[in-house]
């Protein structure tokens, strides 16, 4: 496994072994019990660059920047569960489906009512927790990314700046995923899907993309090899 990968197959690998464990003790099927930390669920990400219509959502972290006035600026303020943040002078505020220029907006309009002149309100998100997938495997640069909207498993793999051509095994490319308890997960021939002769399936929040390689070791290779025993989910 190249040494930029590390890190993240550390973070990932464990919440796919338990995932592995489940499905063997219900004998191949789907598994159900604890939930597997997956994705974003499993390590929040610090976003470099965040797309201009990126949704927040639940735990996300943001921080808050008012020009000249330093005692209301935070930083790294969480979003519960709920999808509210807690802030000075105003309260509890809903940031859960806003974008950060959203949210910057009606800040900075409830200031003005009650506490300042025309007010220079900065929202930014530090943290991406919701709404991200993790791409991992025989990609060119693995990692946890903030999706926005509709993403199919081709355009996944893009975020990833595409499979790494020298190892990468294109016919098996595993989607790991939980909903409502259950631990599923599904292998796609993504050769297939790029010359049109597969459907191109559409990827959740949270979930795990791994693409299956030469390069791949260890606990990635043990866990690709009994894949095509496991059962799978359909989500086209």
């Amino acid at each position: 496994m190249r040494q930029g990968s590390g890190r993240l197959f550390v973070a990932v690998v464990g919440a796919v072994m338990v995932f592995l464990a489940g499905c063997a003790s219900d004998g191949g099927g789907q598994a159900m019990g604890d939930r597997v930390a997956v994705g974003g669920a499993a390590l929040p990400v610090e976003v470099a660059e965040t797309p201009e219509d990126y949704r927040l959502g639940p735990l996300d972290r943001i921080s808050m920047s008012v020009f000249q006035v330093p005692s209301l600026s935070v930083q790294k303020i969480q979003i519960d569960a709920s999808g509210y943040v807690t802030l000075p002078l105003i309260g509890k505020i809903k940031a859960g489906g806003r974008t950060t220029s959203e949210l910057s907006q009606e800040i900075a309009a409830v200031l003005a009512k009650e506490y300042l002149e025309s007010p220079q309100v900065t929202i930014s998100l530090e943290e991406a927790y919701s709404q991200t997938i993790t791409v991992d495997g025989s990609v060119v640069q693995p990692g946890v990314y903030p999706i926005v909207g509709q993403v199919t498993l081709m355009q996944a793999v893009a975020l990833a700046r595409g499979p790494d051509n020298k190892y990468a095994n294109l016919k098996r490319v595993a989607v790991f995923r939980t909903t409502n308890g259950q631990r599923t997960v599904a292998v796609f021939d993504l050769k297939a899907i790029r010359q049109g002769k597969a459907p191109d399936p559409v990827i959740l929040p949270q979930d795990i993309i791994v693409v299956d390689g030469s390069d791949i070791k260890g606990a990635w290779r043990e866990i690709m090899g009994v894949l095509p025993s496991l059962a799978v989910f359909r989500f086209f």
